[in-house]
């Protein structure tokens, strides 16, 4: 699905990404964890082709093509979705609006028919149960005056609905209460088949008590030092990353 070889990445003159490697298959899920300014939003960003990145070193493969030579747009037309860690509210552009032109507009670059406003409201009514939002939610503005918990379930709308065959996830729990992580962990899960792979950023294993990752991730200084499996979510919830760090020093 994706695999990242040796990414380097500099931000104004400072280097975050020092060398990291990752390979995601079809169906798998990944968890990146780390402590603050480790890279791991800087990785989501520059895999979703957000400016202000140089990129100097490292290749970045999805599907068989050249990922960086992309752009964003072309990115998501090949497949990929963020969800963002804030999402931003679009006033004046309705929602249902904004989702029925983003499946359109990746129907028409894969030369497939568009969907008509009947057909995509059908569907969109469907999808809507899923992450537990009221139709009403996608008569209104993208995100204007959603609660934290809307703004993240409206996410999962978005990828549920463009059906993405890798989607990022950065932070998606974060000011979730638990109801609304519930909602938003059984949204991933009811998406989840052998074709669609995810990579998950997170500061806390609580989300992991409703998903079933195959790999997690521990990213520190830029580089992915420690992998295993999800008990590797609950050790980090325990002993802090310094248990990680004191690991490093010793090998």
């Amino acid at each position: 699905m994706i695999k990242i070889k040796n990414l380097k990445v500099r931000v104004e003159d400072k280097e975050i990404l020092k060398g990291l490697n990752l390979e995601v298959k079809p169906g798998e899920l990944h968890v990146i964890m780390g402590p603050n300014g480790a890279g791991k939003s800087t990785l989501a960003n520059v895999l979703s082709g957000k400016s202000g990145y140089d990129i100097i070193d490292g290749d970045v493969n999805f599907s068989g093509k050249d990922l960086l030579d992309m752009t964003p747009e072309a990115r998501a037309c090949e497949g990929l979705f963020m969800s963002f860690q804030y999402p931003i509210a679009i006033p004046g552009v309705n929602n249902m609006y904004f989702l029925k032109a983003s499946v359109n507009a990746i129907q028409k670059y894969r030369n497939e028919p568009e969907i008509d406003a009947i057909d995509f409201l059908k569907m969109i009514r469907s999808k809507l149960k899923e992450v537990d939002l009221d139709e009403k939610f996608i008569k209104r503005p993208v995100n204007e005056g959603f609660s934290g918990g809307e703004k993240k379930r409206n996410e999962i709308l978005q990828m549920i609905t463009l059906k993405p065959t890798l989607s990022i996830l950065d932070e998606t729990d974060s000011g979730l209460d638990i109801d609304a992580l519930k909602i938003v962990s059984q949204g991933i899960n009811n998406f989840r088949n052998s074709e669609r792979s995810f990579i998950l950023i997170t500061h806390y294993q609580r989300m992991l008590d409703y998903l079933e990752p195959d790999f997690i991730h521990v990213l520190i200084d830029g580089k992915i030092v420690k992998t295993g499996d999800k008990s590797l979510a609950q050790d980090l919830e325990d002993k802090g990353y310094s248990w990680v760090r004191e690991t490093m020093g010793s090998n």
